[in-house]
């Protein structure tokens, strides 16, 4: 590259990152697109509507149809947000909350009156018509054809007409499909129980037999009437006609929350406060820009010019994910702002692999263009290796998740595209061009020093010995606290449900006056710093969740805001809630995670060649998570929503942390010579990867510790187990897996064919 050239180009960047810069910060248009304050904001941040439902008829549903209306709830609700929560109030209430929307009679118009799906047959057995076709003008003034039911629900129930209802449909999915002529049609696909399975054969074969079609009702009208193409035996169906995906998607949807057991009826509604006040989110901002700012000056220190590049990518870097998070439509939550600002630290170990490349070819007498071009090709492998591995993860977590979980792999999977854009594309594109602007002496990027080999292996009994030792104190400790607290881990409400208390103030205070004044006497009642305060919009209602109260604490709530606070008694009401996390949530989170665990294996396996290497991968994995869950044992930190994240976070970080080490060790193996012993290797690959786990780690735990530092509580209690996690991944990927798989290599060693 010609130096005008260099100039011109770094002139384009530059005007580039500040036209980013400027969208990320102020958006474009009169809807500000693109900037930060223009992303969803989850209830903690924003508020939203607040939807109580009672179910009707019957006063003491079973706990398993209450669980299964749950679940299906919320994969509805989560079209509105990844963040909304459903749970249980009582016995037969169930709560619904929605982030960043602020019309509930919208909310309530779009989803209906939830468990009221019938398919019907279109004739009764006698032959006479059960709905007819009519016409009308839709939105646009097209005239579009129109169904109406001839008889009521009860008439077609009785005479048989009624094939099957909503409780017999297993799954709804809008999608795409061929037709016959190879064009893309939007088509919904339906599966059902055993028990709809067979009813749906039956009722598909005689209307096929009479070329009938089957209308599926919902909430007091048809919905859809599609033909029957052909008897459907085998539980799967699929409904074309949608003209657009969004038709598809709201069809698709309207089966689903039709399909519920129980039939409910709107109690009340709200819109509802943030739950946390703005000094939370600057707190979070402040820890950011601390945080950043320790990396970008680590980074220059270090690698000097290289460093400097990293650091220009590493903005753009960040205004890219925050404009992408926007065209995403990713719902922001303060944990989520945690895990962007990890993110950050995280996206420089692509850098900080290649800059490590870079100084052992100048170490090995290559000039300083020949070793930038070496470097970054010899960086590729591991980087590539690492990131696919966690973005297999992410995958598995977006389409086998739900609520929080998959909206933390959105996140997760833009930071992992965008960090190995921004480290092989941009910081290349930058050092070329600072090369190019005449910074070519070596001392500009630094020479690696020649480092004495480290024997590791030699001390791996006793690694083996700390890790076994700390799994089972965490062990021991869950077993402690079962016995002693009933719990093995301290459990948030978001976990084990509590009560919600709802009280009327006589003043309008802020979010941060009730957290400032009012949260610490219940936090004292307690014993416990797991509260969680909300305030009904325009009004001076407030709810306090907080771990399940006994009859005497909940009088001295009440003492205490008649006494402190001159609340009238009257206005105070308790409800018993149920966990924000249902066990279908958390049974979805484990089997993604297993399968998430699997596929990495198997990538492993496929790339490296030996089963060997995915084997240690998945054990130091494992025990990662198992020496952060001791730690949430023993510090007894708050389980909650971001437990999920935090343990998501590590399998992520770890994995990665351990690839590059085996791909040194899988380059050192091609390589070695004769003379050289297995263990001999072993250990250079370590020494050699050595300043990048230390280095990668460092930047990491800027960020995170700045989040402990400068968070609110609900942060640090994120941030504290992920320092935890940080160690415990630096440990595992420098003393464990190198030795693991040595272990693995020479007791089961492979037969020659």
């Amino acid at each position: 590259m010609k130096k005008s050239k260099a100039v011109v180009s770094l002139i384009v960047y530059l005007l580039i990152l500040g036209l980013l810069g400027y969208t990320a910060v102020f958006g474009v248009g009169s809807d500000k697109s693109g900037a930060a304050g223009s992303i969803k904001l989850g209830l903690d941040l924003a508020g939203g509507v607040s939807i109580t439902y009672q179910v009707v008829g019957d006063a003491n549903p079973s706990a398993e149809d209450m669980n299964d209306t749950i679940y299906k709830l919320q994969q509805r609700v989560d079209g509105y947000s990844t963040e909304a929560q459903v749970y249980q109030e009582g016995s037969d209430r169930i709560n619904i909350e929605i982030p960043g929307v602020t019309d509930a009679n919208a909310i309530l118009e779009e989803l209906g009156k939830p468990g009221s799906l019938y398919f019907i047959a279109q004739t009764d057995s006698e032959g006479n018509n059960n709905y007819e076709m009519g016409y009308g003008i839709d939105s646009e003034g097209n005239i579009i054809p129109q169904y109406q039911l001839t008889k009521t629900i009860e008439e077609l129930q009785a005479d048989g007409s009624i094939v099957l209802s909503g409780t017999e449909v297993e799954g709804a999915r809008a999608g795409s499909q061929e037709d016959s002529m190879g064009n893309r049609e939007n088509v919904v696909s339906l599966s059902f129980n055993e028990q709809g399975k067979q009813a749906f054969a039956d009722a598909t074969t005689r209307a096929y037999q009479n070329g009938e079609s089957i209308a599926i009702y919902y909430d007091g009208r048809l919905v859809s009437v599609p033909n029957v193409l052909s008897a459907i035996t085998d539980g799967n169906a699929v409904i074309t006609g949608q003209s657009t995906a969004a038709e598809a998607e709201q069809l698709a949807s309207t089966i689903r929350i039709g399909g519920l057991k129980l039939e409910l009826e709107e109690l009340r509604s709200n819109v509802v406060g943030a739950q946390l006040g703005s000094a939370a989110i600057a707190s979070s901002l402040k820890a950011a820009a601390v945080g950043f700012a320790l990396v970008v000056i680590f980074m220059i220190a270090v690698y000097y010019v290289a460093g400097f590049a990293a650091s220009l990518a590493l903005c753009l870097y960040t205004e890219l994910l925050v404009i992408l998070m926007y065209a995403f439509e990713v719902t922001l939550t303060l944990p989520g702002i945690a895990g962007i600002i990890l993110t950050v630290g995280m996206a420089v170990d692509a850098n900080v692999i290649i800059f490590a490349r870079i100084r052992e070819e100048l170490a090995a007498g290559k000039n300083v263009e020949n070793a930038i071009k070496i470097g970054f090709s010899k960086a590729l492998p591991a980087i590539l290796d690492g990131n696919i591995t966690t973005l297999i993860a992410g995958l598995v977590l977006y389409f086998m998740g739900s609520g929080t979980i998959k909206g933390f792999s959105v996140t997760l999977m833009l930071g992992i595209i965008l960090s190995v854009f921004t480290a092989l594309m941009v910081t290349k594109f930058l050092i070329n061009i600072f090369y190019a602007l005449g910074i070519q002496s070596e001392k500009a990027y630094g020479v690696a020093k020649e480092r004495k080999t480290i024997n590791f292996l030699s001390r791996r009994y006793l690694f083996f010995g700390i890790s076994v030792a700390a799994v089972l104190a965490g062990f021991i400790a869950m077993g402690v606290n079962k016995s002693s607290l009933d719990m093995p881990l301290n459990f948030s409400l978001d976990f084990v449900g509590g009560t919600s208390t709802t009280m009327t103030l006589n003043e309008d205070m802020s979010i941060e006056d009730i957290d400032a004044q009012i949260v610490p006497y219940v936090e004292e009642i307690t014993g416990d710093g797991n509260v969680q305060s909300t305030k009904v919009a325009g009004s001076n209602q407030v709810i306090i969740k907080t771990r399940t109260l006994n009859v005497e604490e909940r009088e001295k709530f009440n003492d205490v805001m008649v006494n402190n606070f001159g609340v009238d008694e009257s206005s105070i009401t308790a409800e018993t809630i149920s966990a924000t996390v249902s066990s279908e949530m958390q049974r979805d989170a484990i089997q993604a995670i297993l399968v998430a665990t699997v596929l990495m294996l198997l990538y492993i396996w496929f790339r490296f060649k030996d089963i060997r290497f995915g084997a240690s991968s998945v054990i130091a994995l494992l025990h990662d998570v198992l020496v952060v869950l001791a730690f949430y044992a023993i510090v007894r930190v708050s389980v909650g929503n971001t437990f999920i994240a935090c343990m998501l976070t590590i399998v992520g970080y770890s994995i990665n942390a351990t690839i590059v080490i085996f791909d040194r060790v899988r380059e050192n193996l091609r390589e070695m010579n004769s003379r050289e012993a297995l263990d001999e290797m072993v250990n250079r690959s370590i020494t050699q990867t050595l300043t990048r786990s230390i280095f990668t780690s460092l930047t990491t735990f800027f960020m995170v510790a700045a989040l402990e530092v400068f968070g609110v509580s609900s942060i640090r209690e994120f941030a504290l187990p992920l320092m935890a996690g940080i160690i415990c991944g630096t440990y595992s990927s420098i003393c464990l897996t190198g030795a693991l798989w040595y272990v693995f290599r020479t007791k089961f060693v492979k037969k020659a064919k």
